[in-house]
């Protein structure tokens, strides 16, 4: 008996701290658009959106390093893994913005980086997002007359990347512009998608 009520009270002690991480409704998201840098802001100004983390995905080299990656060979390409409310955001809104913020028609790398390592995938995490991937591809086949060279595929282990690459546009805004700018990408996405770049992108 008195086993029985010291579990109870336990159970009492530890029930809001059992249920506080699952209170509020959160999934994932891991999108590939050349350099991760970049791929990270439009996504933070997203409400609904709890967090973005730069790292890798998509090779076979456990815990690789952004130089082992960027050199080639590891098969991984910079991703950014969103963190989200799918009750405040929908994925289909992530979508949206990632389409927006990449070259949908370059499979070799994205703006001035090139090569495997800054190509451009969506990694489905769940069959939900498999579906919605390829709807949102569809749709932009028959938008356009180019062929989409954006492979969907499931996703992998995540790698983050190292620290100094987290937030990067925080915590080195000018020479982040100054990147961005010189990469040609804020360019690119007008010729691509004129006003709808401008409110999907920062």
């Amino acid at each position: 008996m008195r086993n029985r009520i010291l579990a109870f009270a336990l159970a009492l002690a530890l029930g809001p701290m059992l249920a506080g991480p699952l209170a509020a409704a959160e999934a994932v998201a891991t999108f590939a658009g050349g350099c991760f840098w970049c791929m990270e802001p439009p996504y933070d100004k997203l409400d609904g959106v709890k967090s973005t983390v730069s790292g890798f995905m998509g090779g076979d080299v456990r815990n690789p390093s952004y130089q082992q990656v960027v050199r080639g060979g590891t098969g991984h390409a910079e991703v950014v893994q969103v963190t989200y409310d799918p009750e405040v955001v929908s994925y289909e809104t992530l979508l949206a913005v990632y389409w927006r913020n990449v070259d949908p028609f370059d499979g070799d790398g994205q703006f001035c980086d090139r090569g495997p390592s800054y190509r451009p995938e969506i990694f489905w995490q769940t069959e939900a997002q498999r579906e919605a991937a390829l709807e949102s591809r569809a749709e932009l086949a028959g938008r356009f007359d180019n062929e989409i060279a954006v492979d969907i595929t499931e996703a992998g282990e995540f790698w983050p990347a190292e620290d100094y690459h987290q937030n990067y546009y925080e915590k080195n805004p000018v020479r982040y512009k100054f990147y961005r700018w010189n990469c040609g990408r804020d360019s690119r996405l007008q010729e691509v998608w004129g006003d709808e770049a401008a409110a999907a992108t920062q």
